[in-house]
């Protein structure tokens, strides 16, 4: 938010006031958690001498879950029997930026520009995260208010962006989340046979743009073609006069391979992304969003199998290297990882057999092949083993000690080039 999004004009009676704006002293902090100090300016210019009561700010917040026709705080009485809602406070200050002289009813301020700084604390008990939804909001805002006789008064809001922070290294969240379930596939006595499923996470707590890594064994004994996926949801939660309102939607997923009838499948680590969302919102009493990953099998015409890993969003990242939970298949990835930076973009060639074995040894040495049968007209070639080509090829073999010596002990001169 710039200095100009936070000025709003304000054109006050006869062309009085100018301007009244509101900024913040640090216009590039996101957001602000509880027991933190907001300060800035009122910004007010005048063209003419202007008369005020009063220049108060007001810093609000609450919570409101509200649904139905006319809902809301200001409700009429026919419709408030069908509307549903509810609100909670959070914050509400009130501070005094200028007023008049004691026994005096205004104070003139004089053309130009004015400041009026303001600062005040955030309480110190947790607020509640900042959130906008279909049927309720959780809100700040910070508003000065300017009062003159004889004319409407005139304001300036500026929403205030608030984080309760979610530390994901709490033991709670660094719990490792394992379940399993299996599904007969048929009906009655008609099943073709079960698919069975594992899943598993390293821990409960991530952060925004992290990749979770997935754990997963899946077994298919029906005679169908499965698809297993992955995805995270988020389930937000109203609560207004006794009712309940859910909304649920998909915020990322991934797709697996997939899985013939007879075969199973491992997921060793696949990741999943989490996308930039809200925290999870766990300590309003009308507000909720959670999160949950949830790994499932479509499974044709048959119901789904699904696996749901209780998931918790926060805003302190993980900060260990590795986790005493941490499963072994994480663990032999985390341990092999080096592997991949040291191998070489192309294979290393061998050395040159010339090189390493004189030809007298290798007629001495080389075995006789037997010639197949039956090879006349056809290229006839001796039948050696297929070797796998590897990254790093095998050093010639070396002893100090010759396997083979001759009569004959030859003494030849040996030369380095640098």
């Amino acid at each position: 938010m710039g200095g100009e999004a936070g000025c709003a004009a304000a054109v006050g009676a006869e062309g009085r006031v100018k301007s009244l704006g509101l900024v913040f002293e640090d216009e590039r902090k996101g957001c602000y958690s509880s027991g933190e100090t907001v300060a800035g300016h009122v910004l007010l210019e005048a063209s003419e001498p202007v008369a005020l009561r009063a220049l108060r700010l007001e810093a609000q917040g609450r919570a409101t879950a509200a649904w139905g026709p006319s809902a809301g705080p200001r409700a009429s009485a026919g419709a408030s029997a069908l509307a549903v809602f509810s609100e909670v406070e959070y914050l509400n200050v009130r501070l005094s930026l200028r007023e008049p002289p004691a026994g005096e009813g205004i104070v003139l301020l004089q053309p130009g520009k004015h400041e009026f700084p303001f600062r005040f604390q955030l309480p110190s008990e947790p607020l509640v995260t900042s959130f906008t939804g279909k049927y309720g909001s959780i809100q700040y805002c910070v508003r000065a208010v300017l009062e003159r006789p004889k004319v409407p008064d005139q304001s300036v809001k500026r929403e205030l962006q608030v984080v309760s922070h979610v530390d994901v290294n709490t033991p709670a969240l660094l719990t490792p989340v394992l379940k399993t379930q299996e599904k007969m596939v048929g009906c009655w006595f008609f099943t073709s046979g079960p698919v069975s499923l594992s899943a598993k996470i390293e821990r409960k707590g991530y952060c925004n743009g992290e990749a979770i890594p997935i754990y997963a064994e899946i077994e298919n004994c029906s005679s169908r073609l499965i698809v297993p996926k992955a995805a995270i949801f988020q389930t937000q939660t109203y609560l207004a006069s006794g009712k309940t309102k859910t909304i649920r939607h998909m915020v990322a997923n991934v797709r697996g391979n997939h899985i013939a009838s007879g075969t199973t499948d491992t997921w060793n680590g696949k990741t999943l992304k989490i996308p930039p969302v809200t925290p999870s919102i766990l300590d309003c009493c009308i507000i909720r969003v959670d999160y949950s990953l949830a790994v499932y099998i479509h499974i044709p015409g048959a119901k789904k199998l699904m696996l749901e890993l209780p998931l918790v969003i926060g805003t302190i990242p993980y900060n260990g290297f590795g986790s005493r939970n941490s499963s072994i298949a994480s663990q032999f990835s985390m341990d092999m990882s080096w592997l991949t930076l040291t191998l070489p973009e192309q294979p290393e060639a061998p050395p040159n057999y010339a090189d390493v074995v004189s030809e007298e040894e290798f007629s001495r040495h080389i075995p006789s092949y037997p010639q197949p049968p039956n090879c006349e007209g056809e290229v006839c070639c001796p039948m050696f083993a297929c070797m796998q080509e590897f990254r790093f090829q095998p050093p010639p073999l070396y002893a100090e000690v010759d396997p083979h010596p001759s009569d004959v002990e030859e003494t030849q001169p040996v030369s380095f080039i640098l």
